[in-house]
């Protein structure tokens, strides 16, 4: 669901760029490469109509999936909860180590939100990502090689499997779209739909990792489709 939220609000900000452009175009008498005339320009109401419409999806998306994430809240959860105390190594955070960080300082909310701060290893990145790209390509697995009776590894060496060429192309799409919220100060633990939260995905993607590797490992033993084999 995160992932979902993820792709509404990339889809929301490239319309706001969209829509500034062609704001920023008709103000400046041009749009396409012809002259618009200030009559023309202001008789036309689709600018502020798109604004509205613009602004009224992003307050209802918000209005129903935000969560204020603020720095007495990190604060209290680092102080209360054990696991922020000491790291899977053992090792107990320190401020401006490179790793581990403590929660306030590797947090998009309240700490550096930069790529390279993203994408370290305790970033909310690889994880999001990772666990977003697995729980998609464990279910495009098993429905490519119901299509073609192709296993994963088949698939891959295939020229022909246009399925993967496609695959490659969602791989893009969803990275963008976990990206953009990250950049913009906003971790998966910010957005929340009932039952759909981001505790709930990062355990659905661990387990999507787990499977996607067991279903190639599976493969490889047997030389075999997985879906092939429980016939």
């Amino acid at each position: 669901m995160a992932a979902v939220m993820s792709a509404m609000q990339a889809s929301v900000a490239v319309n706001t760029g969209a829509l500034s452009s062609v704001t920023s175009s008709a103000n400046g008498r041009r749009v396409m490469g012809k002259s618009l005339s200030p009559p023309l320009v202001s008789r036309t109401g689709l600018t502020v109509r798109c604004q509205a419409g613009k602004d009224g999806l992003r307050e209802a998306v918000d209005r129903n999936t935000k969560v204020d994430i603020t720095r007495e809240d990190v604060l209290r959860n680092m102080e209360q909860n054990e696991s922020e105390k000491k790291s899977v190594f053992g090792t107990i955070p320190s401020s401006g180590a490179p790793y581990p960080r403590s929660e306030i300082e590797r947090r998009p909310e309240t700490g550096d939100n930069s790529l390279g701060s993203l994408f370290m290893f305790d970033g909310a990145a690889p994880e999001t990502i990772n666990g977003r790209l697995a729980a998609v390509g464990f279910v495009w697995a098993l429905l490519s090689e119901k299509a073609t009776g192709l296993g994963v590894w088949q698939q891959l060496f295939n020229p022909g499997a246009a399925g993967l060429v496609n695959f490659v192309a969602v791989v893009q799409i969803i990275t963008f779209a976990s990206i953009i919220p990250l950049l913009k100060g906003e971790s998966p633990d910010s957005r929340r739909w009932g039952p759909f939260t981001a505790r709930a995905e990062r355990w659905n993607g661990r387990l999507a990792m787990i499977g996607f590797a067991a279903l190639l490992i599976d493969e490889a033993i047997r030389g075999m489709p997985f879906l092939n084999g429980i016939h």
